[in-house]
């Protein structure tokens, strides 16, 4: 079992209006120095999956075809033992 933490974020440049309403937020609370805020989608994939390399594959077409729009949003992943499951 492997666990992919995805993350998904505008491309540069992209308008961004959730973060500016977070950022807008934020200054009036009174963190001035917030300079900006860009908001993203952060998933959690359990694979059934030994191999590194195939869930690795797999994750890259899960984000090519679903999880991400390639068109304005870049993404990235990490590949971990999920913590607290027994693999027997």
């Amino acid at each position: 079992m492997l666990l992919a933490k995805i993350y998904v974020t505008l491309k540069p440049g992209v308008l961004d209006p959730q973060g500016e309403a977070v950022m807008g937020g934020l200054k009036a609370m009174g963190y001035d120095k917030v300079a900006d805020v860009r908001v993203g989608k952060y998933l959690e994939v359990f694979l059934a999956e030994g191999d590194r390399e195939e869930a690795g594959r797999q994750v890259e077409e899960m984000c090519r075809r679903l999880l991400a729009n390639p068109v304005i949003e870049q993404y990235r992943y990490t590949l971990e033992e999920p913590a607290g499951l027994s693999t027997e």
